[in-house]
Formats: structure tokens, C-alpha cells, sequence
């Protein structure tokens, strides 16, 4: 800034921007506040149905984030604004005080270009005859005078930076960055440039101090959006790669020595400031994105026998939520680094090999105990964060069968059972096919680490909320990608069981998204055909929201029973389906429901069928949890008690949405209270009692009285059944109660007894029971 702007500066059009800065802010409060209270919120409880819920609720959720987003951007620049005026303001009276200050001293200033100049009004004679020299006097006000300039420049430009970063973070819609003045984010990307300088060293001149220095610092701004843009593209992507790859070098011994079991935290946090830069959309993030990809099949570090780019940013996504934009963009060239260097699949050993450091083992990853080798690995835990990303990675074609290289081949459905090529999705191909690299840990026994990143990517891409987490009111309902693709894993296990009881660790994730989709479960243990007339009545008994997976009743069976050989898949879908058919409990004995939201006009119909089908899934869990124990009261069977009672800690009194009904269940009285923040209605009786019951191993004590594990299992249900069918009524104040309970249980049972004969592979109810 030079001396006439800032002396000449007028004020009044800075001071007019701040006040309608302010307006805005303000107004944006109150729309944010009416987004998020008239809209949304009434959204969420109103009672849509079919695509109009699917789209629209979904739409005035993003739009209310808009608002709020729009509000936070405009109180940040409000904040700067008013920062970089006061400051301005500041600097302006300095420099004013120190003109009339040199005036009293007969010391001039004049601009002069972009400069100033300072002279003594002093004749030289009367100068010189009058007291010291003058020099002095009018150096002194010339260094004040430029003190004052620089330190305006400085704000000036500060604010300009931060204020252009800002604007550069989202080319559409508006940024939730959030500064409480101009200097804080100006911080933020001063410490960017800092850290980013020590990262471009040679990773082995980087001392103990500079590592420290680069850990705490990417653990403390790796949230902050400009930090993140910043550091990211000022390191640059062959740099990220140079840096990770030469940092976790063994034969960097000062810090292999010394900060080895500090790596873990180093990796965290690049991985999460690289996750936050990616969802910039400045133009330098947008070619770094597109130049990182590029670099995937190039040797990192310098050598030639180095990683490759792609082994080495796999590691970096393993934590962080990745813009979904670039996940994809990289998983779907991932994916063809892996058909090329492997013969489309063929010859798995070729992929993903490096010589290391001079031939020394190098470990890319530093979270947990793979070696990072495998660049799917890492991306999949990406992968199980981003949910929208996930789906669409699974449901792309890895091969075609058009393909000349395919090496697939499968009988196809004709009635010659011929063998040919089949196209294969990359869920296919990573699921039934892929032959994963061999890694063990250091005691010695065999990791599946990639399989078990498969696994939460899964449910993660099925359920539409990243993997480990729970569903919330918030949550859309499936859309055609994630009903396909969950339609597609239950045929996959249920044609080769094998495919999940060999791979147990899966099971849990498999369990999760199966809880969360009991509505088109129990569509299809109806066997009503989808084109009959009557299949507009399974939609009434079964109300869902989004899109339908339309399985299959002898998939479904064959995959829950695959599932619930494993404790933590039998926790999620027992407690799924006991909430689910309370839910539904609720839901067709409420006297308000309107007629053409009936299944039909005879409550005890309606009542066993949907019973029925609740006894059934309960039935082949407990033949899923016969086949895995061994004998009642062994430690495996307690493991499953245990697993049931501490799946209670994780839905943490949310069940309505643990088990995704307050997500695909049509908007009753009790998805408004879920909205609400209050529990939905009669979440505490059924699952109160199956967690009582786990923790105090009462299935246990029921098979040393009867004697009998399958009858004993039966009766349990039944309780179950009956303790939903009394709340219910009792909720309603229906004059039949007795008769409900009757119903439920008579209905229950026989779904129980069902599950064996389906199983089977024979029809409902071809087998039977006594007691």
C-alpha cells in the first residue's frame, strides 16, 4: 500500500460494505434458523412416499446445509472485513499523527510514485546554525512513516489472501470454513507453508525436531479447510508421494530410530489434511486431484524400484473423508492398474510388488498391521467413509465378457449350461474372485485386512452412511445403486455360503446392512409374486421408502443363515429384526391408520402374517447360531450373548434408526418423535428384554431346563412376539388384547418352525414341530 492511498484513504465505502456484510449476516441467521426449523425438520417427519420422498426430502436437506453453510462463510468475511477496517482505520491515523508530527518539526512528505519522500523545510544555513543535524529528524520519520505503510500492506494483503482462499474453496454453493478473525486464518495457512517446506526436504535430512514439528502440526490443522488446500498444493502431489514413501524408508534410520511408533500419528495426520484439501475446489486442488491420479502407476521416491503412486496414496486414505468426486476418478484408474498388472485378474502375483529400500521390507502403512502393499486395501477403508463414492465403485464394471482377456468364465443360464465369459462389477471380482495378497502379522498368524476393509466398504456403499456408524433420521433411503448392490451380495452368499462362513470377520458389516433393510426382507420371505395383484398388498404390510432390493426368499434365508453364524452378524440381525417387528406392530394396530395404508380390514390377518415372517428370520438365526456353537452353554455360545448385549452400547437407545426403519419406514407418529430427539415408541420393551436376556444368558438356562435348543430358542421368540403385540395394544388401548397376543405368537411359531423346511430348500410349513 503506498503513502498517498493510505493518507488520502476514504473510509466510507469499506464502512458501508461492513454494514451490509453485517445485514446479511444477520438476515442469513434467520434463514438459516427457519432452513432448519420450518423445512427441514418438517421434511423429515412429513409423511411422503415413492420418489417425492426419496428426492425431495434429501434435496431440503442439502439445501438447509446451504443456508447454514452460506451463514457460517458470511460471518467469516464479516469477521475479516471488520478486522482488516479496524486495522486500516488504525494505520491511517498513525500516518496522519506522523505527517503533522514531522510538520512541527519543519519536516515535509510528498509522494513520489508509488513512494514518499521526506525534506526538511529548514533552510540548510538556519538548519545548520540552529541545533543539530537535521538528517536524523528526517530519517526517523521516514522509517515511522514506512513501519506504518508495511504493516497496512501487510493487512491489506493478508485479508485479500485470506478472503481469495476463501472464495476459491467452492466453486458452487458456499464453504463451511469458519475463522473468528482475519489473523486465524491467516495462521492457518502461514503454518500450511511452513509445514509444507519441511515436507519438501529429503525426507533423510528431516531431523527428530522437523518430524515432530510436521506430526503436531497436521494433527492440530488438518480440519482447517485453508490449512489443508494450502499445504496440500503447495507440496504438490509427486512431492506427497516422494515424502510418505522416503519418510517411512527403514534406512532413514535417525527417524526409524527414534519416531518409528510415531509414524501411525504422522499418517493420521496427512491422511485427514488430504482428505480435508480434497473437498476444496480451488483451481490448484482440482489439478492436484487430477495430477495425483496421474502419478498412480509411477514409481515413488526417486527409485525405480520404488511403490508405486498408487501403493503409496492408498495408504494415505485410510482415515478422512475424500472428496467423492476424486475417489471415484481413482478407484475406477486403480482398477485398471489392477487388469493390467495382472492379466485382467489372471495372474494376481504380478500385481502391486516393490523392491522396498535396498531390498529391506518397507511398510507404507503405519495403522494397524498390514504392510500397505496391497493400494485396494487402503482405498477400501477410503472407501467405507464415503458412502455415495462406494456405491458407484462397486456397481462399475471391472471386465467385460466382450473382453478378449477375460479369464472368467461361468456356466450361463441356458439350458446347455454353457461355460463362457461373464462380465464381472468390482464388486464381483473383489468379492467371489480376486485371489488377495498373503500377509501375516508378527506373531505370525494370517491377515485379512483387505477383505475386512471389503466388508465396511460394503456397508458403507449399501447403506448410505459410512461404515462403524449408526443410520440417523437424516439418513436417505436406499437408492437404485446401493438396493442393487445389496441384492447382489445376498445372491453372491447365498450361491456360495462359503464366501462369508470361511471369512468370518466380514460378517459383522454384512450383519449392519442386513438389519437395515428387514423392509425388503420381508418382502420377499412373502413369496407374493411382484407382478400380481397381491403384491400391492405386501407393499402395505411392509411400507418402504426408496428403492426396493427385490431379493429373493431362498437367497435371503440361505444368506442370514450365513450371517448368523458369526456372533457380531447374529447381535445386529437379531436385534434388527426384533425392532423391526415392533415397528411394524406399532404401525398396523394404530386405529388412526388410514384405509388405504391397510394391509387388510381383519386385524389378526395382518397381525400373524407379518408374525410369521418375523418367527421365520428368528428361526433360521437360531439354526444359524445351532450350526456355529457346537453345544448350548459353550464359551462360543456365550460369545453370542456377549455380542447381543454390547450391540446395545453401540444404537445407544436410537434403535428406530439402528436398524434403518426411521430411514425406509413411511413417516408414522414415532419417526416423528425419532426426529424429535425423543425415543421412538416402544423401543424399550422388546429390546429391553433381548438385552436383559443376553446379558443374563437366560437361552443358556432355557436349554439346560428343556433340554431342547431349538425349542427353547422357539419359546424365546414367542416372548418376544407377545411383549411386542401387549405394548402395542396396550399403547392404543385396543379392547383385544389377549387376541393380538394370541395372533402374534400362533404366527410366530409357525414362521419358526418355517425356517427349517426353507432352509431346506421345500416349501413353508412342509415340516412341523411339536410343543
Amino acid at each position: 500500500m503506498n503513502f498517498e492511498t493510505l493518507f488520502h484513504a476514504s473510509f466510507s465505502l469499506l464502512d458501508d460494505a461492513v454494514t451490509d456484510w453485517a445485514t446479511l449476516v444477520r438476515n442469513l441467521g434467520e434463514l438459516k434458523k427457519d432452513a432448519e426449523t420450518d423445512l427441514h425438520q418438517a421434511a423429515i417427519k412429513a409423511n411422503w412416499a415413492g420418489m417425492n420422498q426419496q428426492v425431495s426430502k434429501e434435496f431440503i436437506g442439502t439445501t438447509a446445509g446451504e443456508f447454514a453453510d452460506a451463514h457460517t462463510q458470511a460471518s467469516t468475511i464479516h469477521r475479516i472485513l471488520v478486522d482488516t477496517l479496524g486495522e486500516l482505520k488504525g494505520y491511517h491515523r498513525q500516518l496522519t499523527t506522523a505527517v503533522e508530527n514531522g510538520r512541527r518539526k519543519s519536516l515535509s512528505v510528498f509522494p513520489s510514485g508509488d513512494a514518499f519522500m521526506v525534506t526538511s523545510s529548514v533552510p540548510p544555513q538556519t538548519a545548520a546554525s540552529s541545533g543539530p543535524d537535521r538528517t536524523a529528524d528526517v530519517t526517523a520519520l521516514r522509517d515511522e512513516i514506512q513501519g506504518i505503510l508495511d504493516k497496512a500492506t501487510e493487512s491489506d494483503n493478508s485479508a485479500g489472501t485470506v478472503l481469495k482462499a476463501l472464495a476459491d474453496q467452492s466453486k458452487l454453493g458456499f464453504s463451511d470454513a469458519r475463522y473468528k478473525d482475519r489473523d486465524s486464518a491467516a495462521a492457518a495457512l502461514e503454518k500450511a507453508d511452513e509445514l509444507a517446506r519441511l515436507a519438501k526436504k529429503d525426507p533423510a535430512d528431516l531431523t527428530v525436531k522437523e518430524f515432530d514439528l510436521l506430526t503436531t502440526g497436521l494433527k492440530n490443522y488438518s480440519a482447517d479447510p485453508l490449512f489443508a488446500e494450502r499445504f496440500a498444493t503447495d507440496l504438490g502431489p509427486k512431492k506427497t508421494l516422494d515424502f510418505w514413501t522416503g519418510i517411512t524408508d527403514p534406512r532413514n534410520c535417525d527417524i526409524d530410530a527414534n519416531r518409528r511408533e510415531q509414524l501411525d500419528d504422522l499418517q493420521r495426520g496427512l491422511s485427514l489434511t488430504l482428505a480435508s484439501a480434497s473437498q476444496s475446489d480451488s483451481v490448484a486442488m482440482s489439478s492436484w486431484k487430477r495430477d495425483m491420479i496421474g502419478l498412480g502407476e509411477a514409481r515413488a521416491g526417486g527409485s525405480s524400484f520404488g511403490p508405486m503412486g498408487f501403493q503409496v496414496m492408498s495408504n494415505l486414505m485410510r482415515v478422512g473423508d475424500y472428496d467423492d468426486r476424486f475417489l471415484k476418478d481413482y478407484g475406477t484408474r486403480l482398477m485398471e492398474a489392477e487388469r493390467q498388472l495382472t492379466g485382467d485378474g489372471a495372474h494376481p502375483n504380478r500385481a502391486w510388488q516393490f523392491g522396498g529400500a535396498g531390498g529391506v521390507g518397507q511398510y507404507l502403512n503405519r495403522i494397524g498391521e498390514d504392510s500397505g502393499a496391497d493400494p485396494v486395501t487402503g482405498y477400501l477403508r477410503g472407501l467405507s467413509n464415503s458412502p455415495d463414492a462406494a456405491a458407484d465403485f462397486f456397481n462399475q464394471t471391472y471386465v467385460s465378457k466382450d473382453d478378449p482377456n477375460n479369464p472368467f468364465e461361468r456356466d450361463s443360464d441356458d439350458e446347455n449350461s454353457y461355460k463362457g465369459r461373464v462380465s464381472l462389477s468390482n464388486f464381483q471380482y473383489l468379492f467371489e474372485e480376486r485371489d488377495w495378497p498373503r500377509e501375516t502379522s508378527p506373531d505370525g498368524e494370517g491377515l485379512h485386512t483387505g477383505q475386512n476393509y471389503l466388508a465396511m466398504a460394503l456397508e458403507a456403499a449399501t447403506t448410505g452412511h459410512p461404515a462403524g456408524e449408526m443410520p440417523t433420521i437424516e439418513t436417505p433411503a436406499h437408492n437404485d445403486q446401493q438396493a442393487r448392490l445389496f441384492n447382489a451380495i445376498v445372491s453372491s452368499v447365498a450361491d456360495t455360503p462359503e464366501r462369508l462362513t470361511e471369512h468370518e470377520y466380514m460378517s459383522d458389516s454384512m450383519g449392519q446392512m442386513a438389519a437395515e433393510y428387514f423392509p425388503d426382507i420381508n418382502r420377499a420371505m412373502s413369496d407374493v409374486s411382484r407382478d400380481s395383484d397381491s403384491w400391492a398388498g405386501i407393499e402395505k404390510l411392509y411400507p418402504l421408502t426408496g428403492t426396493d432390493a427385490a431379493l429373493n426368499h431362498l437367497d435371503v434365508t440361505k444368506f442370514i443363515f450365513a450371517v448368523g453364524q458369526n456372533d457380531d452378524g447374529y447381535a445386529a440381525l437379531e436385534v434388527g429384526q426384533e425392532a423391526y417387528m415392533e415397528k411394524l406392530m406399532y404401525h398396523h394396530l394404530d386405529p388412526g391408520l388410514s384405509a388405504d395404508q391397510r394391509f387388510s380390514g381383519d386385524a389378526e390377518t395382518t397381525v400373524k402374517y407379518f408374525s410369521e415372517r418375523s418367527g421365520e428370520v428368528s428361526g433360521v438365526l437360531g439354526l444359524a447360531r445351532q450350526e456355529a456353537i457346537g453345544s448350548p452353554g459353550s464359551d462360543e455360545d456365550k460369545a453370542f450373548d456377549y455380542s447381543v448385549s454390547q450391540y446395545k452400547n453401540a444404537i445407544s437407545g436410537g434403535v428406530g434408526t439402528a436398524v434403518g426403519v426411521g430411514t425406509s419406514f413411511v413417516a408414522t407418529p414415532w419417526v416423528g418423535a425419532l426426529a424429535s430427539g425423543v425415543a421412538g415408541t416402544g423401543t424399550s420393551l422388546v429390546l429391553e428384554a433381548v438385552f436383559k436376556d443376553a446379558e443374563g444368558h437366560h437361552l443358556e438356562e432355557a436349554y439346560q431346563k428343556m433340554g431342547d435348543s431349538w425349542q427353547a430358542a422357539l419359546s424365546m421368540n414367542n416372548e418376544y412376539v407377545s411383549t411386542a403385540a401387549r405394548g402395542a395394544a396396550d399403547h392404543y388401548h385396543l379392547h383385544n388384547a389377549e387376541d393380538i397376543d394370541t395372533w402374534s405368537r400362533e404366527g410366530a411359531r409357525q414362521g419358526f418352525i418355517n425356517a427349517r423346511a426353507v432352509l431346506g430348500g421345500q416349501a413353508p410349513g412342509s415340516q412341523n414341530n411339536p410343543g
